[in-house]
Formats: C-alpha cells, sequence, structure tokens
C-alpha cells in the first residue's frame, strides 16, 4: 500500500474482476484439512485473515457478487447456500458487508426482503409475508442490433420476466426428480424468442432477431454428454447423463437450478486440472486432503473450496450453485471467480469440457441469446 501501484496491485482482483474476498471459517468436525496454499495476495497466510492450522483459521476466497434482481427465483441464497433465507441474509449483509453497528429490526428485514421481491407462494422455504408482484427484475430489454427485445411478438425484457415469476416454485422442471407435481423435466427452458424464428425480412434488424431465435433453439435443443459433474453424475450414480444447457439452468425463462443443488463443474478446480479456456491467474490454490468420509484420502487442488467450507463434507469440494442467466450482457466477467472474460470464452469452456462440438454459428448465434436475456 505504500505506492499508487502497489495499491493498484493490492486490489488487482477488485478492480479487474469485480471479484469480492470472502472470510470463512474452517472448523475442527471437517472431512478435510488444507495441507498447502499458494495465495499471491497473502490473504490466506496472514493470520488475521487467513490460516491458522491446517484446520483451524479461516480461508479466503474470491467470489463475484451475485445480482440484487429476480430473487423471487432462487432456490439458494449465496454461491455456496450459506444462508438459509433472505431475512438472515439481510442481518448478515448489514452486520457484515455493510459494517453495520447493529442488526437490522425484524419489521426492517421484511421491509428489505420485500423489495428485493421474494413471493411466499412460489418459495415459502425462503421467504415469507412477502406480497405477490413485489421486487426488483433485471433483464436485457434493448440489443444494438436487433433492436426492441419484446417487438414483433417476442418476450425480452423485465416486464415479462415479472410476470413468469408468479409460475415459479421449487422444484418447477427440476431434472433430479424432485419436482412435487411429478411433471416430467423438458429442456425447453426459454421460449421468448419463439415469434422471431421464421422472419422473413433481408435487413439486419432481422438478422440480429433471427441469430436470437436460433441462439434459444441452440441453448435448448443441442445435446450435452455431461459426465464429471460433482451433484449431478453422482447424485442420480450415472456415469454419463445425456443433457442438454437446461439440465443444469432448468428454471424457465430464469435459467438457474430450481432445486438447492451445488455443482462442481471444474470451474474451482486448479493445478493438472486447471479448466480448459479459463484464467485463474492471481486466485489463490488450496490443496485440499479429505482425511474422513466417503471419499478419505482423495487430494484436491483448488481455487474455491466451494460449498464444502460450509457443509464440511469433502463430496462438496468445488461446488457453487448456477446463478441466473437473465442479464448476463452487463455482468462479465462470468463464473463464480470471474475466469471467464466473456461469453465466448464460457462457450469455450463449455465446448472442452463437454466435447459439445459447437460450430462457430452455434456459438455466434448463442453469444447472440445469451446477451438478450
Amino acid at each position: 500500500m505504500s505506492t499508487l501501484d502497489a495499491k493498484r496491485a493490492a486490489y488487482g482482483l477488485l478492480r479487474t474482476k469485480g471479484l469480492i474476498r470472502i472470510g470463512l471459517p474452517m472448523q475442527a468436525t471437517m472431512e478435510f484439512q488444507i495441507e498447502e496454499v499458494s495465495d499471491p495476495y497473502g490473504c490466506n497466510t496472514n493470520p488475521t485473515t487467513g490460516l491458522t492450522g491446517h484446520k483451524s483459521g479461516m480461508v479466503s476466497v474470491y467470489r463475484r457478487p451475485l445480482p440484487s434482481a429476480n430473487l423471487g427465483f432462487l432456490s439458494t441464497i449465496m454461491w455456496d447456500g450459506r444462508e438459509p433465507d433472505l431475512f438472515h441474509q439481510s442481518v448478515d449483509a448489514t452486520l457484515g458487508h455493510a459494517q453495520g453497528t447493529k442488526a437490522p429490526s425484524a419489521a426492517q428485514q421484511q421491509q428489505i426482503v420485500t423489495f428485493e421481491g421474494c413471493a411466499t407462494a412460489n418459495n415459502p422455504t425462503l421467504c415469507a409475508n412477502t406480497p405477490e408482484g413485489a421486487g426488483v427484475f433485471t433483464a436485457q430489454i434493448s440489443d444494438t442490433d436487433a433492436g426492441d427485445l419484446n417487438a414483433n411478438g417476442a418476450t425480452g425484457g423485465p416486464a415479462a420476466l415479472a410476470a413468469d415469476v408468479d409460475n415459479f416454485f421449487i422444484g418447477t422442471n427440476d431434472p433430479l426428480g424432485l419436482n412435487p407435481t411429478g411433471a416430467a423435466f423438458s429442456p425447453v427452458i426459454f421460449k421468448a424468442y419463439d415469434a422471431w424464428a421464421n422472419l422473413k425480412g433481408k435487413d439486419c434488424l432481422d438478422a440480429a432477431r433471427s441469430a436470437i431465435a436460433r441462439g434459444q433453439q441452440a441453448f435448448n435443443s443441442i445435446p450435452i454428454n455431461i459426465t464429471g459433474v460433482g451433484g449431478l453424475n453422482d447424485a442420480l450414480n450415472q456415469q454419463s447423463i445425456s443433457g442438454f444447457c437446461g439440465t443444469c439452468h432448468d428454471t424457465p425463462n430464469a435459467g438457474n437450478h430450481s432445486v438447492k443443488a451445488p455443482l462442481n463443474i471444474g470451474v474451482a478446480n486448479a493445478g493438472t486440472l486447471s479448466p480448459p479456456g479459463l484464467d485463474i491467474s492471481g486466485l489463490p490454490v488450496f490443496r485440499v486432503w479429505c482425511t474422513s468420509g466417503p471419499v478419505s484420502g482423495k487430494v484436491f487442488e483448488v481455487t474455491d473450496i466451494g460449498r464444502a467450507m460450509i457443509s464440511g463434507k469433502c463430496a462438496d469440494i468445488g461446488k457453487v450453485k448456477g446463478p441466473i442467466l437473465r442479464g448476463l450482457a452487463a455482468r462479465a466477467p462470468y463464473f463464480h471467480n470471474a475466469s471467464a472474460a466473456t461469453l465466448d470464452d464460457v462457450l469455450e469452456f463449455y465446448d472442452q469440457r463437454f466435447g459439445i462440438g459447437f460450430t462457430a454459428q452455434q456459438k455466434a448465434d448463442l453469444i447472440a441469446f445469451l446477451n438478450a436475456l
């Protein structure tokens, strides 16, 4: 902190990637211990902000802030699911992030949750006494090339999204088979741009709209052979799952997971298993040894221990929730650790990770669609 350049370096992850340091305590009852940590910023090796032993002290990880809108679609709060509901989160955020001197009152908590828009009827686990129709919703409403995203029968933008939250409930389209209605899972997650699927115009506007519609179709229909995903393959006891984008992003019109299902797709991996096409430079790397439990003896190298810091389970190392996909155009860089600078990087990671085989046209169309969410 002695010079301007030193300050720039000290806050590099915040300045360049929008990453926030999160300190989480180690517990003696955890099924793992940290054998070694490499930390360019020294937060994990500083006894005040970091570790004091293999199973003591604080683990400092770096994560992107999640959106503060569209919360009526949530099935899990925070990347690692550590908050039980929005009321509890309002207290922790006030005392922690905001450095408040006292917790908000019960009435203030209710005002916060009502403003956030979590409706009791849809999600009684995370909300209470909150009216329908309240809250903040965000979605892309216009596109430089395609124009208004709710024109000519399309239903892009936040107004349609706000109306659609009334149809959401936990498990609304769950591929894990936990849907309380017993309805079959459908990979057709988005329909906002169905009306643009057969445009006949030859101008640039129709060309851009047709690309968005093709991207939506690709998102809904391109098959993906899902392997090695913690929280999915192991949960279903299937080495290989014939899936789609919507297998993980299953909530209709929102794209998050409709049940609590932290997943490890490899974004947090480091060392020899570093994620293909992603930039994890500058992040701490933890060498974690499982000392007990079903995977005792296994060693992980990760940039974020993920859900395991909350559950204490080795099987949860590297697992985080999938975020709501709406408003992506304004939220780069991507993934919880900001390892993908652009949507093109996101698609390249998925292409390599799962061997999808995207064509150049499919990538361009998917990027056009994702930017229109």
